[in-house]
């Protein structure tokens, strides 16, 4: 769904460099082009951090809906708790 557009509105850009386009996009990331001197093209992303990127591949989407689904199968349990704690006591 796209929103529509608001009509321009004048910034104005401060002794730092910076403008403010408004708290609904506070701690946003932004991606910011400049098309051509004095154009600029701002828009909303998400950035995915170069070590997370794998997840975004199609085998990590395949291997973690598989592991997800072996977890729905075999649910998480502590009935042998005891009897491993006991064993790893005893080979220390």
């Amino acid at each position: 769904m796209q929103a529509i557009a608001s009509p321009p509105t004048v910034k104005v850009v401060g002794a730092n460099g910076q403008i403010s386009l408004g708290k609904q996009f506070a701690g946003r990331q932004v991606l910011v082009e400049e098309q051509e001197a004095g154009v600029w093209l701002i828009r909303t992303a998400t950035v995915i951090p170069d070590n997370e990127r794998w997840l975004h591949e199609a085998q990590a989407a395949s291997d973690l809906t598989r592991a997800l689904e072996w977890s729905r199968q075999h649910p998480a349990s502590d009935v042998q708790t005891d009897t491993l704690l006991a064993t790893a006591a005893q080979s220390e």
